[in-house]
C-alpha cells in the first residue's frame, strides 16, 4: 500500500518538480544529466525509465522503437527537449547507443520466443541432422546404432527418441546443447563425464533443456538486463543468448558437486537454489555473467 501511494505521488508530482528543479539549476534535462553521471548498464537502465516514466509522448515511444528508426528517434528527442547537439555533442551517440540496446533486448526475447515457439519435428531433415550432430559432438567414438535407441540415455535423455524431451522448449533446447558441445567442446565432454558419477550424478540433456527454460525465463522476466547491457555495447542477439545459456550449464555443474545433493530426487529444490543465486547476480547493476574458462 505504502509503496503504491509512493509510485503515484512520485510519477506525478514529486517526480516533475524534482526534474524542473534539476534543469533549473544545471540547464541540463535529466536524460543529459544521466549521460553524465552514469555508465554502463546503470546509464542504459536509467535512460530507459526516465522515457518510460516521461509524459512525453515523443519520449515514452520511445522505448518501443524499432533499430531501422533508432536515428528519427533519436532526433525527435533531441528536438523535444532542445538539445543543441553543438553544445552537447555527445547526446547523439548515447542516446543512439542506449536505444539499440533497449530496442535490441525486446527484439532478442522475440527472437528467442520464436525458436522457443518452434517445435521439435522429426519430419524435418534440419532438425534431425542437428540432433545427430549433438550426438557426434558428444560421442565422437561411439557410433549411434539407430535412430531410436536407448544409447541415448548415454547423454541425459529420458527415452529412446529424444523429440519428447524438447516438449517444454522446443527446438531452442537443441539448439542451446549444441552451441555449448560445439563451441566448448572439452567442457562439455567433462561435464557429460561427471554426470554419469555414480552418486551425484543428473541427466546431462535433461538438464541442460532445464536450463534453457531458466534461461528463457530470465529473459522473460526482463532480469538479463543488468548483464546484457554490460556485456554487449550494442545491440543483444541469440549468440549472447546462447553465451549466457552456457555459463549457466558450466556453472550450474559445479554447483551440484559442490552442493553434493543426496540423490537426483532433490533436483527441483537445488534448481531452485541455483536460480535463486543467479538471480541474486543479476541484480547488481555491474553484472556481466560471463564463461571464464
Amino acid at each position: 500500500m505504502f509503496i503504491s501511494l509512493w509510485e503515484f505521488f512520485y510519477g506525478h508530482f514529486f517526480r516533475f518538480w524534482m526534474k524542473w528543479l534539476l534543469r533549473q539549476m544545471t540547464g541540463k534535462c535529466e536524460l543529459q544529466r544521466i549521460f553524465d553521471t552514469y555508465v554502463g548498464a546503470q546509464r542504459t537502465h536509467r535512460i530507459e525509465n526516465s522515457l518510460t516514466y516521461s509524459k512525453n509522448k515523443v519520449l515514452q515511444k520511445a522505448t518501443l522503437v524499432v533499430q531501422s528508426e533508432v536515428d528519427k528517434c533519436v532526433e525527435d528527442i533531441m528536438k523535444e527537449k532542445n538539445i543543441n547537439p553543438e553544445k552537447d555533442t555527445s547526446f547523439k551517440i548515447c542516446m543512439k547507443a542506449c536505444l539499440l540496446q533497449i530496442s535490441g533486448y525486446k527484439q532478442l526475447y522475440l527472437d528467442v520466443e520464436s525458436v522457443r515457439k518452434r517445435p521439435y519435428d522429426s519430419d524435418n531433415l534440419q532438425h534431425e541432422k542437428l540432433l545427430l550432430k549433438l550426438w557426434n559432438l558428444l560421442m565422437p567414438t561411439k557410433k549411434l546404432k539407430a535412430r531410436i535407441s536407448k544409447q541415448w540415455a548415454d547423454i541425459g535423455f529420458q527415452g529412446d527418441d529424444p523429440k519428447t524431451d524438447f516438449r517444454g522448449m522446443g527446438i531452442l533446447g537443441l539448439i542451446n546443447l549444441v552451441y555449448f558441445s560445439e563451441n566448448y567442446t572439452s567442457e562439455a565432454h567433462q561435464i557429460l563425464s561427471r554426470s554419469n558419477h555414480p552418486k551425484l550424478g543428473y541427466s546431462y540433456a535433461i538438464v541442460g533443456i532445464n536450463l534453457t527454460e531458466m534461461a528463457y525465463s530470465l529473459l522473460k522476466s526482463e532480469a538479463l538486463k543488468f548483464h546484457l547491457y554490460n556485456f554487449v555495447p550494442g545491440i543483444p542477439t541469440m549468440e549472447h543468448f546462447h553465451q549466457f545459456y552456457c555459463y549457466l550449464v558450466y556453472e550450474f555443474d559445479k554447483f551440484w558437486f559442490e552442493e553434493k545433493p543426496e540423490s537426483i530426487m532433490y533436483f527441483n529444490m537445488y534448481r531452485e537454489k541455483f536460480h535463486e543465486k543467479i538471480k541474486g547476480l543479476l541484480l547488481d547493476c555491474n553484472v556481466s555473467l560471463t564463461l571464464k574458462i
